[in-house]
C-alpha cells in the first residue's frame, strides 16, 4: 500500500506539536465516506512488555461479512516516553510499517485513538488519514475530552466540545456499554463517522479494533 510522505518525522516534542499545527490544517472533516464498504480497516499497537518495542497490526475486513481479508503486523522501537497528545510519536513508526505491507487498500480505517478530539486537532487518526488519503475514523476506548454520558439505548450519543467545538461524540454502540469516543481523522464527516462505528460494531468496539487489538496483543507476546 503506498503512503504519502508528511515530511521529516518530529524527533522532539516541540517539533511533533509544530508539525500537528501544521499538518492540521490539511484534515478534511466532511463526507459521507465510502457508499459501498467492501473493506475497512482497524489499527491498533500493542507495547511488548518488560521492552520498548510497540506491535502494530492492521486488520483488514470484509465490509459485508466483517470477516479477515488480510492482516499485517509490524514492530518498531518506542523511542519517546509516552505523552498525552503525542501518541504518534512512538506509534506512528510501526503503523507506517504495517500499511505499507497491505496489498490490499481498504475503503475505510478505523483506528484506535483520536482524531480531532485532540489539543492540536490531529490525533493518530489524522496522521494515518494523511498518510493514506483514505476515509479515516479515530475511535478511542477513553475519553480524549470530556463528555457527558449518553442515554442506555444503542446509538445516542452526546457531543464533546473542547472551547466551542464539538470535535467528537462519546457514542453507545450497544445498550447499557460503556461508550466509545469518535473522532475525525480524515475525509469523513462524523455524524457519517458515528454511522459507520455503528454498522461495525456487534460489541462495544467496533470489530475492526477488536480484531486489530487482538492481533497486536498477540503479536506483542511473541518473541
Amino acid at each position: 500500500m503506498h503512503l504519502q510522505p508528511l515530511g521529516p518525522p518530529p524527533t522532539t516534542l516541540d517539533e511533533a506539536a509544530a508539525q500537528q499545527e501544521k499538518l492540521s490544517s490539511l484534515v478534511v472533516a466532511s463526507g459521507s465516506g465510502p457508499s459501498d464498504l467492501r473493506t475497512v480497516a482497524g489499527i491498533d499497537v500493542a507495547q511488548r512488555e518488560g521492552t520498548d518495542d510497540v506491535v502494530a497490526a492492521v486488520v483488514v475486513l470484509d465490509g459485508r461479512t466483517l470477516r479477515p481479508v488480510e492482516t499485517r503486523t509490524a514492530t518498531g522501537r518506542a523511542d519517546h516516553p509516552y505523552e498525552p497528545g503525542f501518541l504518534a510519536l512512538r506509534e506512528l513508526p510501526a503503523v507506517t510499517a504495517a500499511l505499507e505491507a497491505l496489498d490490499t487498500v481498504p475503503d475505510l480505517i478505523v483506528c484506535d485513538g483520536a482524531g480531532v478530539a485532540h489539543p492540536r486537532r490531529f490525533g493518530l487518526a489524522c496522521h494515518v488519514g494523511l498518510l493514506t488519503d483514505l476515509p479515516t475514523i479515530g475511535v478511542a476506548k477513553t475519553p480524549p475530552v470530556p463528555f457527558d454520558m449518553p442515554k442506555p439505548a444503542r446509538g445516542s450519543w452526546t457531543p464533546q466540545v473542547d472551547g466551542d467545538e464539538e470535535v467528537g461524540r462519546a457514542l453507545r454502540t450497544q445498550h447499557g456499554v460503556q461508550p466509545v469516543f469518535v473522532s475525525v481523522g480524515h475525509r469523513i464527516g462524523l455524524e457519517a463517522a458515528c454511522d459507520h462505528v455503528l454498522r461495525l460494531a456487534r460489541h462495544r468496539l467496533p470489530e475492526t479494533t477488536r480484531r486489530a487489538d487482538r492481533l497486536a496483543r498477540d503479536a506483542a507476546l511473541r518473541v
